[in-house]
């Protein structure tokens, strides 16, 4: 059976594989977008029912497409993300196949280019983007054991209140993910016990401005190196309802019982740590200092933009934050159901090349490997802190396929010497 070749694959269909698509395109780089699923399959199968995007449809979006039907200051729901992205690789008939699974990649010994093996047959290229991003493995820390007793979900496997039995639930996690989760389940007349861990707050909008502006103008999606101390906090931000505030205090007096960070577990009681104030006062520092910031900014520019004092009103403890409970009895509580919103891990274990460090972690410069031809694309903090959103991926998409670009040329160029070689003799 012959091989199939192709300059350049890149794995995966979601918004970091049709970003890299569209950058070769313009760059002549021949290439195939390779994907298990659907393309955005994550945003239909792997999210739950009532996500919609956590920011704004004129921020969260690639440069040459606005969302179709969409007022600019809306957040488009999960539904309409993955039709978004399904009508981009339309317009740019991006060479997407689906239903491909990347099995392998190694070198080819004794020549340039890899072999990528996969699903449906072999193939043989110079170049390979990893686009599957950070978000593969969900993470559930060994805490609870398995029990009929207590179904355990992680938060890409939760989808509404009615798959959950009947009972009480504990959420753990402090992003934007356990935040909403946790309040639908409260309004849906569950009896929540949120783990709060460490984490930033900024507020949905602010002066008439959302975050995502705010972040723009003072400079900080283009950060490139985190601050000391911020490398694992997460971000409680939330575009659900029309789009609000993440406020802790306010899910307490709505009867969301907030306890510390989930430690262990001892015969039937879940232990927390007793952070669950300073974790809150973190929320607030990050909440305050987004506001410090941006008053300077109106300041310093002279921007006719509304005051907002209401916006640094903060309301009392509540009892659980004054008096924090430190363990819970699952049974006593009634507690039938945890869902952890703990994160992802990556998957790369197709990708067989010495590319890792000893954490595991891809070895690279802006996406560029320390092994010629690899590349990834998607990773949190890639080129700057935007790299992850969906904006953010597309600009690094661009530098990536200038490299691509530039690898080639060297290689035609290689290739023609020696055949001039070869032929004048």
């Amino acid at each position: 059976m012959s091989i199939e070749r192709v300059d350049t694959i890149v794995v995966g269909g979601g918004q970091a594989s049709l970003a890299m698509s569209e950058h070769l395109s313009l760059a002549g780089v021949p290439h195939v977008v390779l994907e298990r699923h659907r393309i955005a399959e994550r945003w239909r199968s792997a999210r739950w029912d009532s996500l919609v995007a956590n920011g704004p449809a004129w921020h969260d979006r690639f440069p040459n497409l606005e969302f179709p039907r969409s007022h600019p200051d809306s957040f488009p729901s999960k539904e309409s993300v993955a039709d978004y992205f399904v009508s981009y690789a339309e317009m740019i008939a991006a060479p997407v196949r689906c239903g491909v699974e990347v099995t392998s990649v190694e070198r080819i010994a004794g020549k340039p280019g890899l072999r990528v093996k996969t699903s449906s047959g072999e193939l043989e290229a110079m170049n390979v983007v990893a686009a599957t991003g950070a978000f593969q493995v969900p993470i559930v820390p060994e805490i609870v054991p398995a029990s009929p007793d207590i179904t355990q979900l992680h938060s890409s496997h939760y989808r509404n209140p009615g798959q959950l039995p009947n009972g009480a639930v504990l959420v753990v996690g402090a992003g934007s993910s356990s935040g909403q989760i946790a309040d639908e389940l409260l309004r849906s007349g569950r009896r929540v016990y949120l783990s709060v861990g460490p984490h930033e707050r900024p507020p949905r909008a602010y002066r008439g401005r959302d975050f995502c502006w705010w972040l723009g103008v003072l400079g900080k999606w283009d950060m490139e190196t985190k601050l000391p101390g911020t490398e694992h906090v997460t971000i409680a931000v939330s575009g659900a309802r029309g789009g609000h505030t993440v406020d802790f205090r306010r899910l307490a007096a709505e009867g969301m019982h907030l306890v510390g960070s989930t430690k262990s577990y001892d015969r039937g009681r879940v232990l927390f740590a007793g952070d669950l104030a300073a974790n809150i006062a973190l929320g607030d520092a990050s909440y305050m200092a987004l506001l410090d910031e941006a008053d300077a900014y109106v300041d310093r520019f002279g921007l006719d933009l509304p005051t907002e004092p209401e916006a640094r009103e903060v309301r009392p403890d509540p009892d659980c934050m004054v008096s924090p409970m430190l363990e819970l009895d699952l049974a006593g509580a009634g507690v039938k159901s945890i869902i952890w919103a703990t994160g992802f891990a990556t998957d790369y274990s197709w990708l067989k090349v010495s590319v890792f460090d000893e954490s595991g972690k891809p070895k690279h410069q802006r996406g560029v490997s320390s092994e010629p031809g690899i590349y990834f694309l998607g990773l949190p903090w890639q080129s700057r802190r935007g790299s992850a959103f969906i904006w953010g991926v597309w600009h690094d998409a661009k530098h990536l396929a200038d490299r691509i670009s530039t690898r080639r040329r060297y290689l035609d160029y290689d290739a023609s010497a020696r055949c001039s070689v070869k032929c004048a003799t």
